[in-house]
């Protein structure tokens, strides 16, 4: 099989020849791996056995100047400082009304250049699943654009404006990606996004607020890729199992990256739960076994995760989380990625 035809297989939930895997890293754990293997981009995707690419949009809009000490600008302009993605340095609507919402300079989804979309899938020839489509933060946007507290109180005391931030937050991303896919969706395979819903204790927000705010937008941008005839998988950190439900009734096709050691991510139970659902991306513990254990530790853990999520197909395996940190060592990467080879197979395709 092709990683591709590996990766189709699994989300129609049946069993490929092994379970595919996914490599999602750090810019920093990226570059000291290449550094310690001595190998180039694509050298260290075919190492670690990635069977998935992605391919990019790329922004054409107007320059933009950070200060000192501003490590990032989201679309939205907000600006971030800090380690890593860092922290807002103000919430720009906390005082809105619905005017000021609507008056709000919002970005231009012609900004994002489409063009290098389609020659970049085309140079993979169909082997690998392609992943393509904006990020999508809504959520987190919403909580920079407010500030978390102001957030909450809004959903209760001015939920017409939390309303009228996601429509405008979301349009924006929707029409990107809708670009994005004019281009290039026959060359794509899974519409990839992103956003947090969970802690480390469980959801961020009820089921009844995440059905009324967050439910209706995360609908919008699952349908847009059904459009396309692409798959949709979400990207969300962290214990949100009772919000599971609420996906699979909208039609998402799979959730990344599972961390079990977070409240209610129990492998066994989402497996029984929803495994012929939706399909589990990840599950193989980033917070204590890739960065704390050894190389025998990381392999064991990893063939225990095997054992419970890959019968059936509807998995692939990888980290919990959506980036290798730089911390983590290299050897236990590869051990991972060794591990699935060795344990990952299903004995049942030639």
């Amino acid at each position: 099989m092709t990683s591709r035809d590996r990766v189709l297989t699994a989300f129609a939930h049946e069993e490929p020849d092994r379970v595919p895997a996914w490599c999602g890293a750090s810019e920093e754990f990226w570059a000291k791996a290449k550094r310690e293997l001595n190998l180039d981009d694509e050298e260290l995707r075919l190492r670690f056995g990635d069977d998935f690419r992605r391919v990019f949009a790329r922004y054409a809009g107007p320059d933009v100047e950070l200060p000192r000490g501003i490590t990032s600008q989201t679309p939205f302009g907000v600006q971030r400082e800090g380690i890593g993605y860092g922290q807002p340095t103000s919430h720009p609507l906390a005082d809105a009304t619905m005017a000021d919402v609507h008056r709000y300079v919002w970005p231009d989804p012609a900004w994002m250049d489409v063009s290098d979309v389609r020659p970049a899938a085309a140079a993979y020839d169909r082997q690998y699943a392609i992943l393509g489509g904006d990020w999508s933060p809504f959520w987190h946007d919403l909580i920079d654009l407010l500030g978390m507290e102001n957030m909450y109180l809004k959903m209760y005391d001015e939920p017409d404006v939390i309303d009228a931030i996601l429509q405008h937050v979301v349009d924006y991303y929707a029409a990107v990606s809708r670009n994005v896919f004019d281009a290039a969706a026959d060359a794509i395979d899974v519409f990839f996004i992103g956003n947090d819903f969970g802690s480390q204790q469980g959801p961020l927000l009820s089921e009844a607020m995440f059905r009324r705010f967050m439910l209706p937008h995360l609908r919008r941008l699952v349908e847009l890729g059904r459009d396309y005839k692409l798959k949709v998988m979400m990207h969300c950190c962290g214990g949100f199992a009772e919000l599971i439900p609420a996906m699979i009734e909208i039609g998402l096709d799979g959730l990344h990256a599972i961390q079990p050691c977070c409240r209610g991510m129990d492998l066994a139970k989402l497996k029984a739960d929803f495994g012929e659902k939706i399909l589990f991306n990840g599950a193989v513990d980033s917070q204590h076994v890739l960065i704390d254990g050894t190389p025998e530790s990381v392999r064991r853990q990893t063939r225990e995760v095997l054992d419970v999520m890959k019968p059936g197909g509807g998995y692939v395996a990888g980290a919990s989380h959506d980036t290798i940190l730089e911390e983590t060592p290299v050897e236990n990467v590869l051990a991972m990625f060794d591990a699935v080879r060795e344990f990952g197979g299903y004995g049942n395709v030639g």
